[in-house]
């Protein structure tokens, strides 16, 4: 069954279909939840949160080919608003796993603490772009904005990590 048939059928309201389209794509939900909320405990809590807003507003999605589009902005709005709420203050004490293989405990920690402090939007780039392998043109669907929007926001992005990181912005660039 394809992707659209799966999200028609759960339209319909068979919670198996949904139940499939979930299943499909919770570890990618999880780690894109770690990432915004820092610990494994609040991202289970998001991806559970995410489940039940998209089962009860699985109606209004018009095109059912862009479900997993859908499904992200719903989880990064989530995990957005649980930051706000919990005002947290504290850098992120992991970098997520594929950069996490190549550098060491306080370049890891350093890094962190750059991709916590860039703008969301430059933060939302990188993350989708780096540790969730997403196309430039699946983060401008997911983010509602222009590709080129996009790319431009990941070039600042990588400026910014490498201006404050101290590789390639400096006298030796």
């Amino acid at each position: 069954m394809s992707i659209e048939e799966q999200v028609k059928a759960a339209q319909g309201g068979d919670e198996q279909a949904f139940y499939g389209l979930i299943h499909s794509e919770r570890m990618r939900l999880f780690r894109i939840a770690r990432s915004y909320l820092k610990n494994e405990e609040d991202a289970v809590e998001a991806v559970q949160e995410t489940t039940y807003r998209a089962y009860l507003k699985l109606r209004k999605l018009r095109e059912p080919r862009y479900f997993h589009t859908w499904l992200i902005r719903i989880l990064i709005h989530y995990c957005l608003d649980e930051r706000k709420r919990k005002q947290r203050t504290t850098p992120m004490n992991e970098v997520p796993e594929p950069l996490s293989r190549e550098l060491d405990l306080d370049d890891r920690i350093h890094l962190s603490m750059i991709i916590d402090n860039l703008k969301p939007k430059h933060k939302h780039v990188i993350i989708l772009k780096y540790y969730e392998d997403m196309t430039l043109s699946e983060i401008s669907r997911l983010l509602e904005k222009p590709e080129g929007t996009v790319k431009t926001w990941l070039n600042q992005a990588l400026k910014q990590l490498r201006l404050v990181s101290g590789k390639g912005g400096g006298e030796h660039a």
